[in-house]
């Protein structure tokens, strides 16, 4: 039997049975960046009015009073949220899921694709006008994994359908004993 040769791009070709295969990143991304909307509004109504209260603030308060509660209002309410979304990484690859998130303690849960789960996904109001959604992935042994807020949702809902089909594609193929040797052909040494 021959693999199926691949013109140009498109799926990299099956691995020989028995035959290790690479794990292979298909996505990486971050939750929707929608929910920072709210920290670059503050961020802007902060920069205004420190622009406009410096130098004109009332006798008893001094201009280091005024940048140092600005400094404050920034690091809690725009720095903060930022970290906290730029850590929370979700990772697809040809094996599993990963979701990894935390800025001082770092968290990792994973769901391997040959075990097979279902694929739930919920989409709000304002997650469909943004083309963004949630998927839960249920193997029913482990704790569901919930992918919040994942742009492009449909695209990476078929990503995950794809590779849990390959996945046990293979693994089934690998369970099968191997094909016995061909006979040798008459008259050949």
């Amino acid at each position: 039997m021959t693999q199926p040769m691949s013109y140009g791009g498109g799926r990299p070709m099956a691995p020989a049975p028995g035959a290790p295969t690479p794990e292979l990143r298909v996505a990486r991304f971050r939750g929707h960046a929608r929910r920072l909307t709210w920290s670059a509004l503050v961020l802007i109504i902060v920069a205004g009015a420190v622009g406009y209260l410096y130098g004109n603030l009332p006798a008893p308060f001094a201009n280091w009073m005024l940048l140092a509660a600005a400094a404050l209002v920034v690091f809690l309410l725009v720095l903060l949220p930022f970290l906290a979304w730029w850590a929370h990484v979700y990772t697809i690859t040809t094996r599993r899921v990963i979701e990894r998130s935390g800025i001082l303690i770092a968290r990792r849960r994973e769901l391997a694709h040959v075990r097979g789960y279902t694929i739930q996904a919920r989409r709000g109001i304002l997650q469909r006008m943004w083309g963004a959604g949630t998927l839960t992935l249920s193997n029913g042994v482990d704790a569901p994994l919930r992918l919040t807020n994942v742009p492009s949702v449909g695209l990476v809902h078929e990503a995950l359908v794809d590779q849990v089909e390959v996945n046990q594609i293979l693994a089934h193929r690998d369970a099968q004993p191997p094909l016995p040797p061909p006979p040798p052909v008459p008259g050949t040494p």
